[in-house]
């Protein structure tokens, strides 16, 4: 087979595809329009989020049998209508859900113990210890929203911390918890828990999910951790929720604005502009599972995941 890989991913992935005896193509420097021009001439292909495989490019593909995604996020690729014509869309999010749930940790603890802001304030040479006291985890009731790989890996980790964990999944049968999690209806996940952690899929009926609708409904004045999809969250809302107390405080690893096609931030929104002024919001740039470990397991996952599709 013939295998176009368009994201600049471990090598592990290209030696994994060649040692089966396929031929591959890297081209990482690529436009919607340089691919459509090549990829009839391809079996499968590998994309990164920055192109969006969308019907026309798909009608395009007229051999292809399979597309991979390094990763979870399958938002930029028109997964139903390809199925529905024979292309088989793969992703590998037990590649880098170890990280993301260690990452959900880190954001918890420094939203807990006020830990950037305590950073930046040493660094200034002062010195508040009162003002920096901090909350601890035991004890808690922490909700989960999407409890599959990523949602799973944070919940395994926070058993050490004796907390309540509590966790909603739409789309998994009843029984689908283990047994440290506690399986509610995403009512009483609103009224009880005081941290919510968001892991799902960005989709037409996860967008904006969590707004003012789903801010009124709850009842502790949660924390909020968002390492999925930015647009899950509708950034407006949760600013004003902060400015009323409605949101004790939040950690984003992922946000609104964030440019996906050229991996940048767009600042310029007022409600953002105001979160990035409160200390009791923590941010980090989508690395939530971004780490070296997770490279190498992201890109040898999917490889063998397209090994049994090309089969």
């Amino acid at each position: 087979m013939r295998i176009l890989i368009t994201d600049n991913t471990h090598p592990i992935l290209r030696e994994t595809l060649e040692s089966a005896g396929h031929h591959v193509t890297l081209e990482t420097e690529v436009t919607y329009e340089s691919l459509l021009a090549q990829i009839a001439a391809y079996d499968a292909m590998v994309v990164r989020s920055k192109i969006v495989i969308d019907r026309n490019f798909l009608d395009h593909a007229r051999h292809l049998r399979c597309i991979g995604r390094v990763g979870a996020g399958m938002e930029t690729i028109d997964v139903a209508y390809a199925e529905s014509i024979g292309i088989r869309c793969i992703n590998s999010p037990e590649g880098n859900r170890d990280a993301v749930g260690e990452h959900a940790v880190g954001l918890l603890l420094s939203l807990f113990n006020h830990l950037s802001r305590a950073d930046a304030q040493v660094r200034q040479g002062i010195w508040h210890r009162e003002e920096n006291r901090g909350l601890e985890i035991k004890g808690k009731t922490v909700g989960i929203i999407g409890l599959g790989n990523m949602g799973g890996a944070f919940a395994q980790r926070l058993r050490g911390f004796e907390c309540n964990i509590i966790a909603y999944d739409k789309y998994k049968p009843k029984g689908f918890a283990p047994a440290y999690v506690q399986e509610v209806s995403l009512d009483e996940l609103q009224e009880r828990a005081e941290v919510i952690s968001l892991h799902v899929p960005l989709t037409d009926e996860t967008h904006y999910l969590f707004d003012q609708n789903f801010i009124a409904q709850c009842k502790q004045a949660p924390f909020l951790i968002n390492t999925s999809r930015g647009a899950v969250v509708k950034t407006a809302d949760l600013a004003e929720a902060i400015k009323k107390g409605m949101i004790k405080g939040a950690a984003l690893d992922v946000l609104e604005y964030e440019e996906m096609t050229q991996d940048g931030l767009d600042t310029s929104h007022p409600d953002l502009q105001y979160l990035l002024t409160c200390p009791n919001v923590v941010f980090t740039p989508h690395v939530g599972g971004w780490t070296v470990e997770s490279k190498y397991k992201l890109a040898k996952v999917l490889a063998d995941k397209m090994l049994t599709c090309l089969c």
